[in-house]
């Protein structure tokens, strides 16, 4: 009676696909960077944050945390890219504005479902939150973080927020159908640099680049106090919503007292 059942799955499974994908996330994210260093305020900041790491690195904790988050992503991406995205993908020619659809679906729906762990597991000592409000306590060890703070969190809190963004996937593509490739590499970029660049160290608070500077801004209030709001992390769309926000007022008074 499983031979049907499995012959059926190995039917949609897509294994080459989901190595497009990862071709390309690894591409876009690699010709990305390279591209955005030629603008002078993207450089600057840049080597503000590898400043910082190369300080951060030099205690024996940092560094082993970062060593031991790059053994478990790797372990997750296999996961991930082996045993979910092969049956979430299509190369199925798609119109552009059901792409773009598909990208805004996906991210927002994930960035849900993130506000609502990071508010409820992570920040709340309740029955469910207790003993993962203190695994996440471990990333915000960092009051003031970079780039790479990003990664300095539990192996379990990083397999939580991928796995997170992964199911989201999977199951809106038993909803909406399966996502195109290309669809996948830039959700999956935009939400891996779009949480880099929340911890980012940034200055430039000037037409283009005010919004990164306020995203910015509003994540280090995040960090600064355990207490604070600012739950959701590809936008602050759910913190507006659920009256999360915080402009960092608290931080300020201190500041200049």
């Amino acid at each position: 009676m499983s031979t049907p059942f499995f012959a059926s799955l190995l039917e949609h499974y897509q294994w080459q696909l989901s190595l497009y994908a990862a071709v390309g996330i690894f591409a876009l994210t690699f010709l990305g960077k390279r591209l955005l260093l030629l603008v002078p305020t993207f450089k600057e900041a840049d080597q503000l944050n590898q400043a910082a790491l190369k300080k951060k690195m030099e205690r024996p904790i940092y560094a082993a945390n970062q060593k031991w988050n790059r053994k478990w992503g790797f372990i997750y991406m296999a996961v991930i890219f082996g045993l979910i995205l092969p049956f979430c993908l299509t190369l199925q020619a798609q119109p552009w504005w059901r792409i773009l659809l598909d990208i805004v679906v996906i991210l927002m729906f994930y960035d849900f479902f993130y506000y609502l762990v990071h508010r409820f597991l992570f920040h709340d000592n309740g029955f469910l939150g207790g003993p993962l409000v203190r695994v996440h306590a471990l990333h915000h060890q960092q009051h003031n973080p970079c780039r790479m703070d990003s990664s300095y969190i539990h192996p379990l809190e990083v397999a939580m927020g991928l796995g997170l963004y992964a199911g989201s996937i999977f199951v809106l593509s038993h909803f909406m159908g399966e996502f195109h490739v290309a669809t996948v590499v830039i959700t999956w970029v935009a939400f891996s640099q779009i949480n880099l660049h929340n911890h980012d160290l940034w200055k430039a608070d000037r037409f283009p680049f005010r919004y990164l500077n306020y995203t910015s801004k509003m994540h280090h209030n995040h960090h600064a106090k355990f207490t604070g709001g600012n739950f959701a992390t590809i936008s602050l769309l759910y913190d507006w919503m659920f009256g999360t926000l915080d402009n960092g007022e608290d931080r300020k008074k201190r500041v200049k007292a």
